[in-house]
Parts: structure tokens; sequence; C-alpha cells
């Protein structure tokens, strides 16, 4: 199993135990000061082992015209910033930039954070039906990619692209020189000097539900990555979690190397809901929680996510339960 993580969170009291936990800042409509300052808490809070951003260029949610950072550049200046947190994006997409790029990015990355880089990849914008996603309305990718001058594609062309961006990554990453002949990507003569400080490279992480990509999972993935409440139940996410594991059977691979994860919304106003749905999730077979914060983000939140979350310790305590002062 790739180790993604450098801490284990042991909770006797509901048998959460050998799970890793992390943060996620959607950087939208929220400052690079405020990403920084929970990004910096994190870094000293031992009970959270990982710190994640996302990869879009215009808001999701909220006022269209809300302030949004580009998720690699921002991630570049907290690694810089941290010592300890494991990091990357929930995840990268792979119609943004040139699979090449990525990797040269990456490297950089992970030569900056002196390894620490985990690489989160996901299809990309691709044609899908309103509400796809837990999203609701009509695909957000649409007015993004428009505005920013990048095409939709077809699902099956979206994963035919990411099976070439994993080998060209690969590549770059253990080779000194090669060239690609893919259907969608072609190169040649590429070089990638610093390599990564991770040898053979960063782990992978593939982020996803269907089935075509969850067999993407099973044969290239150190980790799964998958969102949860709200958008998509613990249910659904145990289901998907059954199909990955019948890929990893067919292909002869063990599915314990591969670290199930998911991605779960926290509520400030009810943390023991929250630390319900992360049992719950737990019992489905996922080994690493990823705990997505609301905006605005408190003051002190991350402490508050280990005592009210991770471990409960404030959990019989009404006063404790409530959210910190906002910032």
């Amino acid at each position: 199993m790739a180790d993604i993580t450098t801490g284990v969170t042991t909770d006797m009291t509901t048998g959460i135990s050998t799970v890793r936990f992390g943060i996620k800042t959607t950087p939208m409509h929220v400052s690079y000061d405020d990403i920084r300052r929970v990004w910096l808490e994190a870094d000293t809070v031992p009970e959270i082992a990982d710190a994640w951003l996302w990869d879009h260029l215009l808001p999701l949610a909220g006022p269209k015209d809300g302030e949004i950072h580009e998720g690699w550049t921002l991630l570049s200046a907290l690694a810089a910033q941290t010592e300890r947190l494991r990091l990357g994006l929930l995840v990268t997409s792979n119609r943004i930039r040139p699979p090449a790029v990525l990797g040269k990015m990456a490297s950089t990355v992970d030569v900056i954070s002196g390894g620490r880089l985990v690489l989160g990849l996901g299809v990309g914008g691709t044609h899908q039906p309103p509400g796809a996603g837990g999203i609701v309305g009509a695909n957000p990718a649409i007015a993004e990619y428009e505005a920013y001058g990048l095409s939709l594609v077809p699902p099956a062309e979206g994963i035919a692209r990411l099976v070439e961006t994993v080998e060209i990554l690969k590549g770059m990453w253990t080779r000194e020189v090669f060239d690609f002949e893919g259907r969608h990507y072609r190169l040649r003569g590429t070089r990638c000097e610093p390599k990564p400080v991770q040898r053979p490279g960063p782990p992978l992480l593939i982020g996803g539900w269907g089935t075509r990509l969850l067999r993407l999972v099973a044969e290239h993935a150190d980790i799964w990555n998958v969102p949860g409440p709200p958008h998509n139940t613990v249910e659904y996410v145990a289901e998907r979690a059954r199909v990955l594991d019948a890929h990893c059977a067919e292909l002869g691979r063990d599915p314990a190397e591969i670290t199930r994860s998911v991605q779960v919304l926290v509520s400030y106003d009810d943390p023991a809901a929250t630390r319900e749905t992360v049992g719950r999730l737990v019992d489905a077979g996922m080994n690493h929680i990823v705990l997505s914060l609301p905006r605005p983000y408190p003051r002190g939140v991350v402490r508050w996510l280990a005592d009210e979350i991770i471990t409960g310790r404030h959990s019989t305590d009404a006063s404790a339960a409530r959210p910190p002062v906002t910032a």
C-alpha cells in the first residue's frame, strides 16, 4: 500500500484505527491568506496527515465573479511553507495541462516539498448531463472551459487520454529521455530534470467513480479517491469500492494495495453528524478521510477538527461542539 501520509489516528471508542485524515481547502471565494493560515496550522496538528486543493478556474458555486486561485501555483507556494504535510490536488484535471507539462510541474513541486507530493489525477471536463457527480444544475465545466479556451471531450476519450498521461508521467520520472507515440499525445526527446525526490515518482491518486475509470485505478493507482457525502452517499461509495475490488480480482492485483480515500464535507454546526458519517465510511472500508472545510475557515479550525471529528475528544462537551469563532 502506498504510504501517502505520515500519521495514523486511532480511536478506541469507535474503532477508527489505521485511518489517515487530511483536510481540503477549496480555493474559491476565500483569500490566499486564509488558505495559508489553515495549512500552516494543519502542519502543526499531528492528527492531520495531508492537505489538498482542487483544480478549477471559475467558481462552481456562489457569485460567478468571486476570487478563485489556480491550484498548482497555489500548491507550490504552500509546499514551500510547510514541512510535514503530504499535499496535492483533488484532483488535477487532465484536460487543462498537456501531460508532459504536468509531469514537469509535479517534479518541481515534489522537489520544493522535499518529496511530499501526491499526484491526484482525474479525467477532467467531459460531456456530462445536468446533475452529474452530485452537482446540481448544468455541467459547470461548460462555462469554465469556454472561458479558458478548453474543450470538453466524450467520457471515453477522457479516460483514454488519462491512460496516456499516466504512461507519460511514469516515463518522465524514470527515464533519462524518451519518445511517446499515442493516439492523443506525441512527444519527442522528452527529458525531465530534476527528477522527483520520490522514486520512482510521487504516489498516484486517481479520482472518480465510473466503472471504466475504476478499471484504470485497479491497473495503475496507489490511491483511489471519491467524493462522499453530501455528493455521494455512503452506500454508493461502498458499491463503487466493490466494483474496484472486482477489477482487482480480474487483474490479479491485491485490492489492499490501493488506499481507499473519500472526501467528506464538514459541518461546523453538527460535528457529531460528520463524525458519524466518517465512522460509516470507515466501516465501508475507506481508510483515508479528507475533511473538506466550508468557507469561511474559522480560527483554530484544524485543532477543532482533530478534537471534534477525528478523536472525539470533546464530543460530550456541548460548548466545544459549537464551531470555533470565525475569522
